[in-house]
């Protein structure tokens, strides 16, 4: 603690206590030798600001990103110079790419060592500036709480994204004299220009076939509700970019479906089709136009009217008609307030709800483990705020596709596609929400990359339902793979432990499933239990993201 006698601390405590004053309550790490100062200082702070030991960096980082989305604050990470920082990169990626708010701090080398390749160093502004909102590196201690309130401002405002915080070991042994900052300074969004949101209306009321698209990040529960009552005031077909679902009632009449991988016909029939698209949130990357496809660049076809909080994605891809640097909660709100928009459009809209709900019953599967059925009995089970997590591959496509997400629920998976997110983001879930039920879903090539933090579920008291859906493949390579190169596997087998076995060595309790009959009772005593593991065996033929339901269907059938 400071020295009452002279007011002085360090580096690293004026760190901690300024992390503690923004609201920071808990941050990820593994710990290094590069900011022992640091964890000296977080002996300190239970109960104020916990570290939660995780087993690897890019665990740390995929739990604090999480832990960005679902808080709507910056998850905190600590990771030591060099290997450990380039492990983190993968969380940094994914966050920059979910617009999701996260500060990352990296043991740095001595101040004077650089230049010189010392142990582990690595010019943290070169590595991380690409793909981090922004990177910077604290040299004096005195600085500290001016870069780490900038840090946590920059993760906040405008489009969210990570921060990378280099933390030289001298520095924060350093003694200093300043002062702790004493909160977070509220920066107010971008509101909507009353003249540019009144175009919009008008505009959309020329339509004959009008679209809206909700995504991105930032979002609040308020923000989405208010453009799902605007739309079905207004009997607006709604759908969302690609993991963005889980912002809206997917039961609500007017929502169509999620523009994904795989994207369902009806919903690209939708954006192609559409004349006004009210764009809310979106970056409008290459899974939401198709690869590019579905929309003539820089002009399209459909008229564009973009809301986004940040103005570089404002005519980034698409020059909009009319454009709005504005929060979209707020911009939702005001279109809301403003009462619905009326024309001709209700056949339109009908079409895409009815095509939604014909693609939304989760297809039989071959085997003698039915996922379709396991999807249906967790519709049922799972209580209206559950939290559902994933990561990336085809087994994504259960939770993401064919689970009715109503307005309590969460899901948490990464729009980069990074294997390796399910399980620390469902610890981060369970950490913040430790009273609801959160269930991760995992391939099981997926939880393999970070199958460790096990551990960290055992250890910080946070453990989820975890589901492995067990195929023995790689199996979104090995699609593409026999459609490329047919008979011809290579590199994509899986020779899988017993995840089950693997879990009950931390203590856990844990099932393997090979029958549909035997997932029900099995989810019971997993839920009684508080969390635990069951180990999905199903046929290696897994379900193909980017073929129609409709096509699904017929080959499971016949």
């Amino acid at each position: 603690m400071p020295d009452v006698t002279t007011n002085t601390t360090t580096g690293a405590r004026l760190l901690v206590d300024c992390l503690i004053n923004l609201g920071a309550r808990k941050c990820f790490g593994v710990p290094g030798e590069s900011f022992l100062d640091v964890l000296d200082a977080l002996h300190d702070t239970a109960g104020r600001l916990d570290f939660v030991l995780c087993r690897q960096e890019g665990g740390a980082a995929f739990a604090a990103a999480a832990w960005g989305k679902l808080t709507g604050q910056p998850g905190i990470a600590f990771v030591t110079r060099g290997p450990g920082a380039t492990n983190a990169a993968i969380g940094i990626h994914t966050a920059m790419q979910d617009s999701t708010p996260m500060i990352v701090f990296v043991g740095q080398i001595e101040t004077g060592m650089r230049d010189r390749e010392a142990f582990q160093e690595l010019d943290y502004r070169a590595v991380f500036g690409p793909i981090a909102k922004w990177a910077t590196e604290i040299d004096q201690a005195d600085r500290v709480p001016e870069l780490v309130s900038r840090a946590w401002v920059t993760a906040t405002t405008g489009r969210p994204g990570p921060v990378v915080v280099a933390l030289p070991e001298d520095m924060l042994a350093a003694a200093t004299h300043a002062a702790a900052v004493t909160g977070a300074p509220r920066i107010a969004a971008p509101q909507p220009d009353p003249a540019a949101l009144a175009d919009a209306r008008a505009l959309l009321a020329t339509a004959k076939r009008p679209l809206a698209i909700l995504g991105g990040g930032g979002w609040t529960k308020p923000g989405g509700a208010a453009l799902q009552a605007f739309c079905g005031a207004s009997d607006i077909p709604l759908i969302v970019a690609f993991r963005t679902h889980d912002r809206v009632d997917t039961t609500h009449p007017t929502y169509c479906g999620d523009a994904s991988f795989g994207m369902p016909p009806h919903v690209r029939r939708l954006l192609a089709e559409a004349d006004v698209v009210l764009a809310m949130g979106v970056r409008f990357g290459e899974t939401l136009t198709d690869g590019y496809t579905l929309f003539d660049l820089p002009e399209p076809r459909q008229k564009v009217i973009h809301v986004h909080v940040s103005d570089r994605e404002l005519g980034k891809i698409i020059a909009p008609v009319v454009g709005l640097h504005a929060d979209p909660n707020a911009t939702s709100a005001a279109l809301h307030a403003g009462g619905p928009v009326r024309g001709d459009w209700a056949d339109w809209r009908a079409a895409g709800r009815a095509a939604y709900e014909a693609a939304a019953d989760a297809p039989r599967q071959p085997g003698t483990l039915d996922m379709g059925d396991v999807m249906r009995h967790l519709a049922t089970r799972l209580p209206p705020d559950a939290i559902l997590t994933g990561g990336a591959g085809n087994y994504t496509i259960w939770p993401g596709r064919f689970f009715p997400f109503g307005p309590g629920h969460r899901y948490l998976a990464p729009q980069a596609g990074a294997m390796g997110y399910s399980l620390p983001a469902g610890i981060a879930a369970k950490l913040v929400h430790p009273d609801r039920t959160v269930v991760t879903f995992a391939g099981d090539g997926e939880i393999q990359m970070t199958l460790a933090e096990l551990g960290t579920a055992v250890q910080a008291g946070a453990v989820p339902v975890v589901l492995v859906v067990n195929n023995g493949t790689y199996a979104t390579i090995r699609m593409h793979q026999e459609r490329r190169f047919p008979g011809r596997v290579s590199g994509t087998d899986l020779h899988n432990p017993d995840f089950a076995a693997v879990a009950r060595a931390w203590g856990l309790p844990a099932e393997r499933i090979t029958q549909t009959a035997d997932f029900a009772p099995a989810l019971d005593r997993i839920l009684a239990a508080g969390g635990g593991l069951l180990d999905l065996v199903v046929d290696g033929s897994a379900l193909n993201p980017r073929e129609t339901v409709a096509s699904i269907r017929a080959k499971a059938r016949g």
